[in-house]
């Protein structure tokens, strides 16, 4: 004889089935337990140190955090300074820039200007065909020695 298996929603394992066919007239075997899911309602004692454990990580979760927040701002901080050194910095190179345009400065004003040079010019031109005149009238070229 064939046995269905029997499905469907209401099938509980070990239990009898009302309204199939069941192959022989045995009885059918004991409901076999696998397991059993019960609540403990007594404090076992791994319990409260369980508990103790998860308050304990949740103080150093704390610490950690706010060690984070003041890492961060010292993170802020140290940021904010490096940005004003190199401003400083920046501001350093520009006045020892300007230190040194204004030494090249002072040292060109002493030169003299384009007018003054111009004067030179015309006084060293005047002067030199004078004395060539006065060396030629004096017959000053005779102390020169012949090549």
């Amino acid at each position: 004889m064939t046995e269905t298996s029997p499905t469907g929603r209401d099938f509980i394992p070990g239990t009898p089935q009302t309204g199939t066919a069941v192959a022989s007239a045995q009885t059918p075997p004991p409901p076999t337990v696998v397991g059993k899911a019960e609540t403990v309602h007594t404090p076992a004692p791994g319990g409260d140190q369980l508990a103790r454990i998860e308050d304990k990580c949740a103080r150093i979760e704390d610490k950690y955090a706010r060690s984070e927040a003041l890492l961060s701002r010292v993170e802020e901080k140290i940021e904010g300074a490096a940005a004003r050194m190199n401003e400083a910095a920046r501001q350093t190179d520009l006045s020892a820039l300007r230190s040194e345009v204004r030494a090249i400065a002072d040292r060109t004003r002493g030169l003299p200007g384009s007018g003054a040079l111009v004067l030179t010019a015309v006084i060293t031109a005047v002067l030199t065909v004078a004395l060539t005149i006065a060396a030629q009238r004096f017959h000053l070229d005779t102390l020169i020695p012949p090549r």
